[in-house]
């Protein structure tokens, strides 16, 4: 299969990596991180000033009208450079629900266009997620009722629910449970059709969250190296020491063997495979593993210093973390995987991953 990306989307990715590059530094980030929201209203507008809550948002309300490919490439950079997932929980998931109900629903039309132009934050409540990001700061939540015959989808304005905050070790992230009442007034899609939005929502948050990790670990491969050629031993840099090489090409290894996993999978949600879900969830299990894996080594190599805060690397390590186990932990694609594999129907072997033409 052809991962070759198109020039429009390589420039897209280099033009939002540039920017990041100057607006997301980690001495801003912990700044930021340290408000009393954690959030920065100036950093939002600026990331839609730059068209990154379009993306993803059709033509008619006012964005891009990108897909899933496109997004594999933005969420690696959001994961490269510490942006809260927020961002992507509102301009790629949000969206893709609002997007997936009828075009005469109200609601649907005002959202996206707000989403368009960065003037909405959207919070999503699903049961594969035990907690709700953002909740403090968003305009609008979107939460999942499973019921009798599947799962209904409420929109609730802030003012109806009961939030309670969470701690988390990722500095970055503001969770929190909510108590809510669902009713007929809130509901938005019905048990049978809010099962089809629940379960594609679980793909492409994975589908997010595994590009996130592909570039966390990334980040901490990079500031690893960075520390290995300045820090020195017995008179030359610790990179020099062959241990310490094999130790950062390990790493290398687990980044690239993920990464067409990783695309295989955009592209099978792109396309509306069958096989997408499991997909993706070979996806998240490949991304995680490079991520922990990158997180594991980056210690090693820093020694215990890198866990304190004035170290870089602390940032993208705890973000590894959290992310292994949101929009499913290891378990539950683990699972979805072993299903796939265990069907009498399933083509394994190389003439099924390499078929002739």
């Amino acid at each position: 299969m052809d991962f070759t990306f198109t020039e429009d989307q390589q420039a897209l990715r280099d033009s939002v990596s540039r920017f990041l590059m100057v607006e997301a530094v980690p001495e801003k980030l912990r700044e930021i991180w340290q408000t009393g929201s954690g959030r920065s209203a100036e950093l939002r507008a600026k990331l839609a000033e730059q068209g990154l809550t379009a993306l993803s948002v059709p033509e008619a309300q006012g964005g891009l009208g990108m897909g899933d490919v496109d997004w594999a490439l933005m969420t690696q950079e959001l994961g490269y450079f510490g942006i809260p997932d927020s961002l992507s929980d509102t301009a790629y998931l949000a969206t893709g629900l609002l997007s997936a109900l009828p075009e005469t629903h109200g609601l649907r039309n005002t959202w996206l266009a707000r989403i368009a132009d960065g003037s909405a934050r959207i919070a999503l409540g699903h049961p594969v997620n035990p907690w709700v990001g953002d909740v403090h700061m968003a305009d609008l939540l979107l939460l999942a009722h499973p019921c009798d015959g599947g799962t209904e989808w409420h929109a609730v304005t802030p003012a109806n629910v009961q939030a309670t905050p969470c701690a988390s070790i990722d500095a970055s992230r503001r969770l929190a449970t909510v108590v809510w009442t669902p009713t007929a007034a809130t509901r938005i899609a019905d048990a049978a059709c809010g099962q089809v939005l629940a379960d594609a929502l679980v793909n492409r948050g994975a589908l997010s969250v595994s590009g996130q990790l592909l570039g966390l670990a990334q980040r901490m491969l990079d500031l690893t190296v960075d520390y290995a050629a300045q820090r020195k031993q017995f008179g030359k840099p610790t990179g020099a020491f062959q241990a310490v090489k094999h130790h950062l090409a390990d790493v290398v290894t687990k980044i690239e063997f993920a990464k067409p996993v990783f695309y295989r999978a955009a592209s099978a949600l792109a396309s509306n495979a069958p096989d997408a879900a499991v997909r993706i969830s070979h996806a998240k299990l490949a991304c995680a593993e490079a991520g922990w894996f990158s997180a594991r080594k980056g210690i090693q190599v820093h020694g215990a210093m890198g866990y304190t805060w004035e170290v870089d690397l602390q940032m993208f390590m705890k973000r590894a973390w959290v992310l292994d186990a949101t929009w499913g932990d290891r378990a539950f694609h683990k699972e979805r995987l072993f299903e796939a594999l265990m069907r009498d129907s399933s083509l394994l072997g190389p003439a099924a991953t390499f078929p002739h033409s």
